[in-house]
């Protein structure tokens, strides 16, 4: 099977039309194989975009790309549970659980789990495979090691398995939204301030360091993950598809750098070369891979 490329879901808040366009043209442009639609972060967005979700599915499908709907990753209050619950009723689409309340209303159903489920050990993998799990996206602090171990257990039950490849790194979740109280606002009247910072709010240390990046309730890593150097060792780990994160940069021409790599077109070090031009001002880090400091970065 020909290693898969798939567009994460979008982390941020973007408007509406800016959605809608940047899946239009991946539908139409970027060499990915499955695309992930849906509100992962924040439930208060998702009015936002529902409104056009039939319309970007059938544009994704209709250019050859295989559709999933995202859960939220962290349900706090009765409409969120409301809100998986309907999401899990779909029929015609799969779905991957990101927190555990979607998983009752999955369960028997074959389905997906998201990198936001602590995912750590072959045990958890074969629990919630029992369940009806047949698609497994890592989370992005596991080493080698660990996607190696994994990656033997997917192949002997037979489920898929898929690691982020590109892009800022989840680390955690809050139940208070960091991005609005940094803008003197509550979590219940935070006039969706997320929207400013398209790529996430960067936090600086007491040295005026870049550290670490915020997104509504969510801390990400200030890096940018770029694991181009180490995707054939890891089809070689049995990991099938590769997942690039949405930015606000030419994510169909990151999405050609990564494939060109795949097909052994390009080398990766070519292909680092480019992403440096394409993503000039942030650094790349591939620490966690290499069972060392996060944010570092190992050079080939």
């Amino acid at each position: 099977m020909m290693a898969q490329l798939t567009m994460g879901p979008i982390l941020f808040h973007w408007p509406a039309e800016k959605k809608r366009d940047f899946y239009f043209r991946i539908a139409d442009e970027a060499p990915v194989e499955t695309v992930y639609l849906g509100e992962v972060i924040c439930s208060k967005r998702t009015p936002f975009f529902e409104q056009h979700y039939s319309e970007v599915a059938e544009r994704l499908m209709a250019g050859g790309k295989k559709v999933v709907f995202c859960s939220l990753a962290e349900i706090m209050i009765p409409r969120e549970r409301k809100m998986t619950e309907g999401l899990c009723e779909l029929e015609d689409f799969e779905v991957e659980a990101n927190d555990a309340a979607a998983l009752y209303h999955l369960r028997g159903k074959p389905h997906r789990i998201g990198q936001y489920f602590n995912v750590y050990n072959e045990d958890v993998m074969e629990h919630l495979a029992s369940g009806g799990a047949t698609h497994f996206t890592l989370p992005a602090e596991l080493p080698a090691e660990s996607i190696s171990a994994l990656g033997q257990k997917a192949d002997d039950i037979g489920v898929g398995l898929e690691v982020q490849v590109f892009g800022r790194v989840g680390l955690a979740l809050s139940a208070r939204c960091y991005h609005a109280r940094a803008h003197g606002r509550v979590k219940d009247n935070c006039q969706f301030v997320c929207e400013e910072d398209p790529d996430g709010m960067i936090l600086k240390t007491l040295e005026e360091k870049d550290f670490l990046c915020v997104n509504g309730v969510q801390t990400l890593s200030y890096t940018y993950l770029n694991l181009v150097h180490e995707l054939h060792e890891m089809a070689d780990m049995g990991v099938k598809s590769f997942r690039l994160s949405p930015h606000t940069h030419d994510m169909k021409q990151v999405a050609c750098l990564f494939r060109n790599v795949l097909d052994k077109k390009i080398d990766a070090g070519e292909a680092e070369a480019q992403l440096k031009e394409l993503i000039p001002n942030v650094p790349f880090s591939n620490g966690f891979y290499h069972k060392t400091l996060g944010y570092s970065w190992k050079a080939a």
